[in-house]
């Protein structure tokens, strides 16, 4: 369902760009979000944007580093990630709702993994180290 591409492995202080482009449904009325998990913790919220638009949220850990945008010509979401450190290595994961869901905290993304997203995607691994 979703299509992933971006990741790797860079020194601290790279940058990657993350993207996951949908098939069989449209993004636009999606709320839509990346969450990561990395080795031996359970999976967080990173970043969420609703499909009314406004203010996304980004976790205070990639606060002012990351950045998510949608492209709905594309059909494609992004997470842009500069400033990049060794505590970012994690597998990251987009995912993609409909349902009635806000975004505006970290504890509002906890309850959007609680619920379960309509659609995810498979993981994207990125690595941070020198």
């Amino acid at each position: 369902q979703f299509v992933e591409s971006g990741g790797g492995s860079v020194p601290p202080g790279g940058s990657l760009t993350l993207s996951c482009t949908a098939s069989g449904f449209n993004l636009d009325s999606y709320n839509l979000a990346w969450f990561s998990q990395a080795p031996g913790k359970e999976r967080e919220g990173v970043s969420c944007i609703e499909s009314s638009g406004g203010s996304p949220y980004f976790a205070d850990s990639v606060k002012g580093r990351f950045t998510i945008s949608r492209d709905n010509a594309k059909n494609t979401i992004y997470l842009e990630m500069s400033g990049l450190k060794p505590e970012d290595t994690a597998v990251y994961h987009c995912a993609a709702d409909r349902g009635d869901r806000k975004c505006s905290s970290g504890e509002e993304m906890n309850i959007w993994l609680r619920f379960g997203m309509d659609y995810w995607g498979k993981g994207i691994l990125v690595n941070v180290s020198s």
